[in-house]
């Protein structure tokens, strides 16, 4: 059996769960999801992705505060994080960056664009 590598998309906009779910089970990513960042740190810790793609703005904990909680995890430290937000602020993508993110990307962004960034993220 194929290894599938594992992608946690964290986001609290259902739709958006939702598409990239679609688009990267179709690209033959094994997805989990969660809708906020208590969320998040419980299915990363649980599942141990490969990836995780956050938005930085959630309900109760920010994608950023998550990020930083991950990288104080033995587990979770190396984790590719993807910061997938509508801020597009310079001082927002520096803060993502600085808690530990790896790639900021802002919103509106194609699926396939996405998907192809994704491929090129595990290529290296």
């Amino acid at each position: 059996m194929e290894n599938r590598k594992k992608v946690l998309i964290v986001d609290d906009e259902q739709d958006v769960v939702e598409i990239l779910s679609y688009n990267l089970n179709k690209a033959n990513f094994e997805v989990f999801t969660a809708y906020n960042g208590n969320e998040a740190i419980d299915s990363a810790l649980n599942n141990l992705p490969d990836l995780i793609i956050m938005d930085v703005r959630m309900p109760g904990m920010t994608g950023i505060e998550a990020c930083r909680m991950m990288r104080g995890s033995e587990t979770l430290k190396k984790t590719p994080i993807l910061f997938l937000t509508a801020d597009s602020d310079e001082y927002t993508s520096l803060n993502a960056l600085e808690a530990g993110g790896s790639h900021f990307v802002t919103k509106p962004i194609r699926p396939s664009i996405l998907l192809s960034m994704i491929k090129e993220l595990f290529k290296s």
